[in-house]
């Protein structure tokens, strides 16, 4: 068989055009001479377009040097062939990647180089690949090195193979650190064995303990997942991030919820499940391991409770809120008393699908209110069985009730009283004298109870007001028939007796008010120290607290009046220092002075003695009334206090007390009641009377065991002076210089603060906080007006809210550094309600020198005073 021979020059172009790589011939001037149909894919370019091209035409230009020094290489014969990757532009502009194995072909005889022969592979989709690759791990190298959590990768037995630099900041380890080590290293050995019974396979969120470097324990959310494919090795990825101050919240909502005996729920109306917080399952004494349905939770209480919450409910269904009070048997057979409140939530259908709320227990509300509800009976029976006839009547002098005295003494029954005038018992012109605010009068005056059928009782009558919210709303008439008697020698002894059985019914009132309203003020209290209050709650426990106080107050005024006319007020013998008790009165009244702009000065005697011995608070007492009634009928001009020694005997020492203002005066015919009971001086000037009108009364009571007496000085000028005068005795030498070495030591600690703040919620917070650790507090509304304080008064601490009106907190800092030199500047206190990262630098670039945030805590304000004791220690000795 005769063999064919092979064209080998037709064979190699059939390969050439073929084949499935790009083969191109370049020129050593870069000119294209030959490419073959696999390369003009490649770039998008036909053959004819490509020859009159340079190889740099359609190479990308970062990649033009590269090929400079390979053909360079190849031309100088350093080396025979070069294998690299470049880029070329397509005709379209794309770019293609590329892997070209160049070699160059010379003239066998003069071994010239006559053309490089280039076989180009397309590697654009590995590229692109490799770029995902690349932008993958550069992504999560940069997630890694920015998050805030923590990035924990560990094989099977716990071996870290990874962690993120955030380790650092949040643990205290470096990377290097935790790495190769086993999960022994920070994790909480309690946590271990939990740890290691989670199902990885399908991912699980756990709240672990984990350990910092310095040794303390911090709580961590932790998701756990296996990553990489079945089959091959595995591993654990863990993502934690620090939830200790979450956890800390939680605890401290816990502990509210216990202090509050509050506990929240949630019901699905639709499973009829119910979530529950801690603190209910404690109310109910039942297990917290297992969950509850509705059914179940109603089957804890009382079948006639139940029905009536039932019955609640279906209104709740069609829109109103849950309110609902109802008694609860314990445990333990006693009796709780418990308070339901929650909303509903409706579907798109409007249907019920859902109840939010809180359980309380209100037991000890509730036994302070049966408390209440008992003085109110017991002061109900004591009018009831009373042997004087008492009518309580309205400012309008309509009948509100009576007791059955008064029923026989006028021959009417209450129903036929109630709503009509008691003019029609006492006459029109007696009712007129009430009405007119002449009570004094008015009790002289009514000496008789008319009766139904035209006959008359002969009466002592006494006139009480009855207060409620500082305002006086009637007044009680009580009658005591003196018919019987004689009418000069018992009309005598009959007004004394009556005057003791009032004080000793308003007395008994009062005690039996006071019980419950200390139980009230002091829940308020409580209350108002119960953190995550609303804003709507606040003010109404404020309000409550604000109402009882006064109340409070009136009752007080009552008890004092009542003591010292029964005899029954004994003076204490304690040494003090008195310019100090006027010095805190006045400092009382400075911000009803503030705020009327009056001129408030004070005079003390160089030859007052230090201590003296007596009864300071009863002093105080005194001073307080007489300033404070200065004060508040002064609408413009000045204040002033005087107080001087006018004389001693022995070693007891007798001063002298002047209070004079520029206010309304006090017409002469009214200066002989002023020191009466019961006599209100803004009677005259026809406004609404507030207090008890005994102010006066027990000041004179009191100045009077005190060994003086007190009188309104005749003057021409505007205004009013009262002066009165007291004794008290003065000791040794020795014992005066212990008392001055005591007190000395007592003043070390106690500081001057000044309150920059415009809420008056958040003023009155911060300064019974201050005054609750004894020291002395002024406060202002804005930055122009503490600015003004400081160059008045001296003060060792500011607190200082940041926004404030006028000049904000920033400002009136800077304000009072410039005007006071550095050792006279007081330490001051930024306080503001923001609290994010980079807000304590502005308060400390602004000037200030510490920062709390609201709602600001007791621990804070010691911690300010802590700081401001030790700054001061350290450069007392500097």
């Amino acid at each position: 068989m005769q063999v064919q021979k092979v064209d080998h020059h037709e064979l190699f172009e059939q390969i050439y055009n073929q084949a499935p790589i790009g083969i191109a011939l370049v020129a050593p001037t870069g000119q294209w001479m030959k490419v073959n149909p696999a390369f003009c894919s490649m770039v998008g370019y036909a053959a004819e377009e490509l020859l009159p091209l340079h190889y740099k035409d359609i190479t990308h230009p970062d990649d033009s040097a590269q090929d400079m020094v390979y053909e360079r290489g190849l031309c100088d014969a350093k080396t025979k062939e070069h294998r690299y990757e470049k880029r070329y532009i397509q005709k379209n502009g794309d770019i293609l990647w590329v892997s070209l194995h160049v070699t160059l072909a010379r003239n066998e005889i003069s071994n010239e180089p006559l053309y490089f022969i280039c076989h180009v592979v397309d590697i654009t989709d590995r590229k692109a690949t490799e770029q995902k690759l690349l932008q993958t791990e550069e992504m999560f190298k940069l997630i890694s090195d920015n998050a805030q959590e923590i990035i924990y990768i560990a094989n099977f037995d716990g071996v870290c193979r990874y962690c993120s630099p955030s380790v650092y900041n949040l643990l205290g380890y470096l990377p290097e650190e935790v790495v190769g080590n086993d999960n022994t290293l920070v994790f909480h050995p309690e946590d271990m064995e939990g740890s290691s019974q989670i199902d990885l396979s399908k991912g699980h969120l756990m709240d672990i303990q984990v350990r910092h470097k310095d040794g303390h324990n911090l709580w961590f959310e932790t998701t756990y997942k296996i990553i990489g494919d079945p089959g091959q090795e595995q591993q654990i990825l863990a993502i934690g991030r620090d939830i200790s101050e979450r956890k800390k919240h939680e605890a401290i909502s816990a502990e509210a919820e216990r202090i509050a005996m509050i506990g929240s729920w949630e019901w699905d109306m639709l499973s009829g499940h119910v979530s529950m917080s801690d603190q209910i399952y404690e109310i109910f004494e039942i297990d917290n391991n297992k969950t509850y349905t509705a059914s179940e939770i109603f089957a804890c209480m009382e079948p006639s409770q139940e029905q009536r919450l039932k019955k609640c409910i279906e209104s709740v269904k069609k829109g109103e809120p849950l309110d609902f009070e109802y008694r609860h048997l314990g445990s333990d057979g006693k009796q709780k008393y418990l308070h339901l409140r929650g909303l509903i939530t409706y579907d798109e259908d409007q249907q019920p699908i859902q109840l939010n709320g809180t359980l309380q227990d209100i037991t000890e509300r509730k036994l302070v209110e049966f408390k209440l509800q008992e003085s109110v009976e017991r002061y109900t029976s004591l009018k009831k069985y009373n042997h004087d006839a008492i009518i309580s009547f309205d400012m309008s002098g309509n009948i509100i009730n009576a007791n059955p005295v008064a029923i026989k003494m006028t021959g009417c029954p209450v129903a036929e009283m109630i709503g009509t005038s008691i003019s029609r018992f006492i006459g029109l012109y007696h009712l007129g004298l009430i009405l007119n605010s002449h009570y004094e009068l008015a009790e002289k005056e009514i000496n008789a109870i008319q009766h139904s059928d035209g006959s008359e009782t002969e009466v002592l009558a006494t006139l009480a007001p009855i207060i409620i919210n500082e305002q006086n709303v009637g007044f009680y008439l009580i009658a005591k028939d003196i018919t019987e008697q004689k009418k000069l020698l018992v009309a005598k002894e009959t007004a004394e007796r009556m005057n003791q059985a009032k004080s000793e019914f308003l007395a008994m009132m009062s005690h039996e008010i006071r019980t419950p309203m200390n139980g009230v003020i002091g829940m308020t209290d409580l209350l108002l120290d119960t953190p995550g209050l609303s804003g709507e709650q606040k003010e109404y426990i404020e309000i409550i607290q604000k109402s009882g106080d006064s109340l409070l107050a009136i009752i007080n005024d009552i008890l004092d009046f009542s003591k010292i006319e029964s005899g029954k007020t004994d003076l204490v013998d304690e040494p003090f220092d008195l310019r100090e008790i006027v010095t805190e009165t006045v400092n009382i009244v400075t911000p009803m002075v503030r705020e009327k702009q009056l001129d408030l000065r004070l005079s003390l005697d160089d030859a007052i003695p230090t201590p003296v011995f007596g009864d300071a608070y009863r002093l105080k007492q005194v001073l307080t009334n007489i300033i404070g009634n200065a004060v508040k009928f002064t609408l413009e001009g000045s204040v002033e206090i005087e107080v001087k020694v006018i004389g001693q005997e022995y070693n007891d020492v007798q001063f002298q007390f002047k209070v004079i203002d520029t206010g309304i005066g006090i017409p002469v015919e009214k200066r002989g009641h002023l020191f009466e009971a019961f006599y209100q001086l803004e009677n005259f000037m026809s406004r609404k009377p507030q207090g008890t009108g005994l102010g006066l009364a027990i000041s004179k009571k009191l100045i009077e065991l005190m060994g003086g007496d007190i009188w309104i000085e005749e003057s021409s000028d505007p205004g009013t002076t009262f002066v009165f005068t007291v004794s008290f005795k003065i000791n040794t030498f020795e014992e005066m210089n212990n008392y001055d070495l005591q007190l000395k030591k007592n003043k070390m600690d106690v500081l001057r603060i000044l309150i920059a703040e415009d809420n008056e919620v958040n003023q009155l917070v911060l300064r019974r906080m201050i005054e609750r650790k004894g020291h002395l507090v002024d406060y202002v509304e804005n930055g122009v007006e503490a600015v003004e304080a400081v160059k008045r008064n001296k003060y060792n601490i500011i607190f200082m809210d940041v926004h404030m009106p006028r000049l904000n907190g920033f400002e009136a800092t800077k304000a009072i550094k410039e005007a006071l030199a550095p050792d006279l500047c007081p330490y001051i206190v930024a306080v503001t309600a923001n609290a994010v990262r980079g807000d304590m630098d502005k308060c400390l670039k602004a000037g200030m020198d510490a920062y709390v945030s609201k709602p600001i805590k007791s621990e804070s304000i010691m911690q300010v005073m802590e700081e401001y004791h030790k700054i001061k220690k350290q450069t007392d000795r500097s």
